[in-house]
């Protein structure tokens, strides 16, 4: 970046003043402006730093368009709202450690900073300074052969007043140790694995911990843990803010070990001499000096100026992927010790990340269609919820689908025994949005499909969903040996109790569809409106499950456009076949010779689109001369997003038979 960066800082704590403090001795930025949410607080960090504007108010500065980047230095539950509207203000991004509260929160501020083109990236400025690029280079030399175990920790024996409100001692401030220091620790550890396994991102296979939860503030007050990496490397963490310890960084290899004494804030906040000591079987132990005149908070925002064109941090700095690694092992530290905060409980996620009120963004493209029975429009597209089982993943992730349009959400009574029903229950609870959903639920799943089986799993889906009806319920399976006017009796009687406003069946032949409307039209009873069978550009070759059927065959196809059945299909994207990267990848019930050419004309067409592979696999579901609304199962914010891409592409008929091999040209 050419001009210097003019920065605004959130926040006018102890950390604040410090990069305050930082940017007075670097060129590539100036302090420019500073928000507080007391005046006087902000008032006195303009006595003491050089600062040419201060703001009564968060959202004021994020207004101010004299400021480039913001440094966002609030309590960690603040984080995610403020980053995301920093992001959404157009400016650049340095948040404080941690990220956020956990991965989902994170997932949602690096999807806000990709969504609005502007440079992120997480403040562990030990990853900035020369002492670290010093360890990866000595690493990366085999100096101690090859690297088996790390030893890192950070902790110390704080001040407690039981009558303070000092973050450390909070939960309802995320405060304790594994939050506050030992996020340093697993970063450490991970990027020295990551170094050893030449990758750029190294993710623990296993994580152990154990810790002590403090009865009064209810905090970890310390902790350690156990990672092991691919490679059979293996690291000990330990954090604390109760009790002190070494604070140091040990790495062991083969051939000898590596100490870091200062790992954490190396040569110290105003610069100076640091040392890597070096110890090998045989030899006097070597200290390697690494030395630098920078402040070490201007070394970070230095690195932010140095890399804001490319949006991301320059290793070993904290990349997005890296940040959304290290919260995920957080996650698991946390939840092997048993430590949620507050704001995670169920009842208290009654607000999205971003802190607004939940509302369909003004650029969704969402499309609608319609299903007897339903009285609400129905998005084309619906959204799966077999995996989202965590309430704070599922929370980002329904939020981030209802915004841009989808309305459609579809689980199953089987679905984690019932775990996927209670998180979307909580979750329209707590947005109290019900009306405006369109909840579909499943059951009568092999071997519990029976008439009397399906009344009694509707009636405990609906006590888990919290609601007293469904909009669509499906039966899951056929069984045959069920005459179909059991099924249909039984689904008729919940329709006119007004526990279901439409029904249909899962995984049936078309016969057996017909066969039950047949039966319903004789005997004035309501009948199927909807199907879902699996239908995907990609041709099934084997069931993923048992009991799956297809309708991508000519005979339903030819029978679904005759009907103008709503076909609600499942693995419309074949289970990410079209994303996936080689044949290891491949899933095994779509690779076949006809698929993979399939897969290649799409992955052709979206490089002329400008969209993903995926968007292209929906958009053909989508171009089919019957209603189909595709079921998508995304993991993350960036799947839905790349998903979502099919609604921005048309294709023709041409189009459409050139993919799917039964055309010549488009």
């Amino acid at each position: 970046m050419d001009a210097p960066l003019r920065w605004g800082i959130i926040g006018a704590g102890r950390i604040a003043g410090q990069f305050a403090r930082g940017l007075e001795h670097t060129d590539s930025g100036d302090l420019v402006a500073v928000a507080s949410r007391t005046a006087a607080n902000a008032e006195h960090f303009v006595e003491a730093h050089a600062v040419q504007r201060r703001h009564a108010g968060y959202d004021a500065l994020l207004n101010d368009p004299g400021v480039d980047a913001v440094y966002i230095s609030t309590p960690h539950p603040m984080h995610a709202e403020w980053a995301i509207k920093s992001a959404e203000a157009g400016k650049h991004i340095l948040c404080e450690k941690p990220m956020t509260l956990n991965e989902a929160d994170t997932m949602a501020v690096v999807e806000a900073a990709r969504r609005n083109d502007v440079f992120l990236m997480e403040a562990f400025m030990y990853r900035c300074h020369p002492q670290t690029e010093k360890l990866v280079e000595l690493l990366r030399s085999g100096i101690i052969g090859d690297v088996k175990l790390v030893r890192a920790t950070f902790s110390f024996r704080g001040q407690y007043d039981p009558e303070g409100m000092d973050y450390h001692y909070s939960n309802a401030l995320g405060g304790g140790g594994i939050l506050d220091v030992g996020c340093y620790t697993v970063s450490m550890a991970r990027l020295v694995a990551a170094v050893a396994l030449g990758v750029d991102v190294a993710e623990p296979c296993d994580l152990h911990a154990v810790g002590h939860i403090g009865p009064e503030r209810r905090i970890d007050e310390y902790s350690a843990a156990t990672l092991k990496f691919d490679g059979d490397i293996v690291a000990e963490v330990a954090c604390g803010v109760r009790l002190a310890m070494d604070n140091e960084v040990r790495i062991y290899g083969t051939e000898g070990r590596l100490v870091l004494t200062e790992p954490w804030f190396c040569s110290g906040v105003e610069g100076g001499t640091s040392h890597i000591e070096v110890h090998r079987g045989g030899q006097a132990p070597e200290r390697i000096a690494v030395s630098t005149d920078r402040w070490l908070y201007a070394i970070e925002a230095d690195h932010v100026a140095e890399n804001v064109v490319r949006r991301q941090a320059g290793f070993p700095g904290t990349t997005w992927e890296d940040s959304l690694a290290n919260a995920r092992a957080l996650d698991r530290w946390r939840d092997a010790i048993g430590l949620k905060y507050d704001a995670e409980q169920p009842s208290s996620m009654t607000t999205p990340v971003h802190g607004r009120p939940l509302a369909r963004r003004s650029d969704a493209r969402m499309t609608y269609g319609s299903v007897d029975g339903v009285d609400k429009p129905v998005s084309r597209i619906a959204m799966g919820t077999v995996a989202l089982e965590d309430l704070r993943l599922a929370s980002v992730m329904f939020d981030d689908f209802f915004e841009m349009g989808g309305n459609c959400l579809d689980t199953a009574h089987v679905y984690g025994e019932g775990r996927s029903e209670v998180t979307l229950g909580q979750w329209l609870r707590n947005r109290g949005v019900r009306d405006q959903a369109v909840v579909v639920t499943k059951g009568g799943h092999t071997p519990h499909c029976y008439p009397d089986a399906v009344t009694s799993q509707l009636t405990q889906s609906l006590d888990f969903l919290g609601t007293d009806h469904v909009d669509i319920y499906l039966l899951h399976r056929d069984n045959p040996e069920i005459p179909v006017d059991e099924f249909i009796d039984v689904l008729s009687e919940q329709a006119a109790a007004g526990r279901i406003r439409a029904f249909g069946a899962s995984n049936w032949t078309i016969d057996r569809f017909d066969e039950a409307n047949q039966y319903a039209r004789k005997h004035g009873r309501t009948g199927f409106t909807v199907l879902s069978n699996n239908f995907s550009l990609a041709r099934m070759h084997e069931p993923p499950w048992p009991g799956c059927l297809t309708a991508s065959d000519p005979e339903s196809r030819a029978w679904l456009e005759a009907k103008q059945v709503p076909l609600l299909s499942w693995s419309s994207q074949a289970q990410g076949y079209f994303a996936a990267d080689g044949p290891g990848q491949f899933p095994a019930s779509w690779h076949t010779a006809d698929n993979q050419e399939r897969r290649n004309r799409a992955r052709t067409l979206a490089n002329e689109r400008g969209v993903q592979p995926t968007a292209i696999a929906l958009a053909y579901a989508l171009a089919q001369p019957f209603p189909v609304y595709p079921a998508i199962g995304p993991a993350t914010m960036r799947e839905t997003a790349s998903s979502l891409e099919a609604l921005t592409v048309q294709l023709t008929p041409g189009e459409a038979q050139w993919l799917d091999l039964t055309g010549s040209g488009r």
